[in-house]
């Protein structure tokens, strides 16, 4: 099993002080901090709806000074949306861009996407749509669009694995069996962070992936 070892919490948040001055953020720093506190505020299992005024508040700055860097909560969204995407398809990617189809390529793909979920609980609940109610619905596209990523990498590799054997409907088998994985991959997602993160996606994940495969 890989091991993944991409998160967003990759640099600390400065803490405030009430002793000395305060340090100021060097250019970018402040929009990374942002990030990293909705990420950790998306980790609360339970958590209700995150308004800018609780995140200024975390960060013990104004809304105003959120604005600077973000023009919208949606914004901000969307640069979680961002690091999942370029975080998880660099993963994928790896697997995909094999120069030989082998076995077990598709299980690989919903072990390292399921271990970056477990690593990351916030963005867990980014990409099972948690975090996205009654937020802007062009952040549920995105993540529709994620998955449809996922489904379409999957076929791929599920394709010349199936062409490799022999397989007369090649395409079809790779469709199904596409379509079969990702229901597994969000269903493990949803489960964890509907259980406050106490039941690990990757719980008896080896067995799992071999009843699947």
């Amino acid at each position: 099993m890989a091991d993944v070892n991409t998160d967003i919490h990759s640099e600390p948040v400065a803490a405030s002080s009430t002793t000395g001055p305060r340090k100021r953020p060097k250019p970018g720093e402040r929009r990374t901090q942002i990030l990293q506190v909705l990420a950790g505020m998306l980790e609360q299992p339970g958590a209700d709806r995150i308004t800018t005024a609780a995140l200024a508040a975390k960060l013990d700055v104004s809304e105003a000074a959120l604005y600077r860097h973000f023009a919208s909560k949606a914004q901000m969204f969307e640069a979680l949306i961002d690091f999942i995407e370029s975080s998880v398809f660099g993963l994928v990617h790896q697997v995909v861009d094999m120069p030989q189809p082998m076995p077990g390529q598709a299980a690989r793909i919903a072990s390292l996407i399921l271990q970056f979920g477990e690593r990351n609980p916030g963005m867990t609940r980014v990409m099972v749509g948690d975090a996205l109610v009654y937020e802007n619905e062009r952040l549920t596209a995105r993540i529709n669009q994620f998955f449809d990523r996922i489904e379409s990498s999957l076929r791929q590799v599920l394709r010349a694995a199936a062409e490799a054997q022999g397989v007369q409907t090649p395409t079809v088998q790779a469709n199904v069996q596409a379509s079969v994985w990702v229901s597994f991959i969000i269903g493990r997602l949803q489960r964890y962070a509907r259980s406050g993160f106490k039941r690990l996606p990757t719980e008896q994940l080896e067995a799992s992936l071999k009843a699947i495969g």
